[in-house]
């Protein structure tokens, strides 16, 4: 029986289970991969990486850390996760059932990705899914935003404020009369193509324009320095559904201690409701989970 599980190794869990060894609980991170979405950044032609606030350097002191601690990791996804007898069963995806007094969520979120040719070819070469990271690297450049929600609208308001032009691909008439999109509507140096889509990514070694075709099926080359593709995000809370309480996307519901609505079960990072999807963020959201679940084992009879 193990004190605690971490779920994810991403920055929230990376950050966690560092905490947790030196608090000395008895805890295992569980994780396909070790550094989650720090694995991928943003590659420009002209980059000035100096611009760029990285939190990828503390992740990988974490992430050195647990790779030299074999005892402390398992490299394996979760299935699910339930509660059994007062403790907390973690089932891995080869069928193996791990017992533990807590658990720590932070499994992240993946993109919602366009899926059309050119994507995969350009991700972070040019085309990349979080204006609010790299939005003051385009200082007087031309840059694309797709998307049909808020999260669209507000990176393009974001960009708007230091780029030279922006073009918003695919917002919705219901999400331009929100105040944010009637702003955007007033913007000199802003495009909206309501009702288009995107039919490709066009490129040598970086991504250089967008393809985009109207209602009437009518193809336009969008010519781009950088493109966002900010059409939402799924958290990975699967496992957990029926265990703890989500919002209506899927995202964990956790308080400023980043506990759930259920003792034992914490989370931390961007599977969670919490604001800013950003690296720096989520490590200090993994330290407040961490020693959440210190204190909550402390208290157990």
């Amino acid at each position: 029986m193990y004190d605690l599980i971490i779920v994810g190794g991403g920055p929230a869990g990376l950050t966690a289970a560092i905490y947790a060894i030196r608090k000395r609980l008895d805890v295992l991170l569980v994780s396909e991969d070790l550094g989650g979405k720090t694995n991928y950044h943003l590659e420009l032609p002209d980059l000035e990486s100096y611009l760029i606030i990285r939190g990828v350097e503390t992740v990988n002191r974490f992430r050195r850390e647990l790779e030299y601690l074999n005892f402390a990791r398992r490299m394996e996804k979760v299935d699910h996760i339930s509660k059994e007898n007062g403790h907390f069963l973690v089932r891995l995806e080869h069928g193996d059932e791990l017992e533990t007094k807590a658990v720590i969520i932070a499994t992240g979120a993946r993109q919602q990705k366009m899926k059309v040719p050119g994507e995969r070819e350009y991700l972070s070469r040019g085309l990349c899914y979080s204006a609010i990271s790299y939005a003051p690297l385009f200082i007087d450049k031309k840059t694309v935003v797709i998307g049909n929600g808020d999260l669209a609208l507000r990176a393009a308001a974001e960009l708007a404020t230091v780029a030279q032009h922006v073009h918003i691909v695919g917002p919705t008439a219901s999400v331009l009369l929100t105040p944010l999109g009637k702003k955007l509507q007033g913007s000199d140096n802003v495009t909206i193509l309501e009702g288009y889509t995107v039919s490709k990514v066009l490129g040598n070694g970086y991504a250089e324009r967008i393809v985009v075709k109207d209602p009437e099926g009518n193809e336009t080359d969008i010519p781009a320095d950088g493109t966002f593709v900010e059409m939402g995000l799924i958290p990975n809370s699967a496992m957990v559904k029926d265990l703890v309480n989500t919002d209506e996307q899927g995202f964990i519901e956790v308080d400023c201690q980043n506990q759930t609505n259920l003792p034992g079960v914490f989370a931390a990072g961007d599977v969670t409701s919490i604001f800013a999807e950003q690296v720096l963020v989520a490590v200090g959201e993994g330290v407040k989970a961490a020693l959440s679940a210190f204190d909550y084992l402390l208290r157990l009879g």
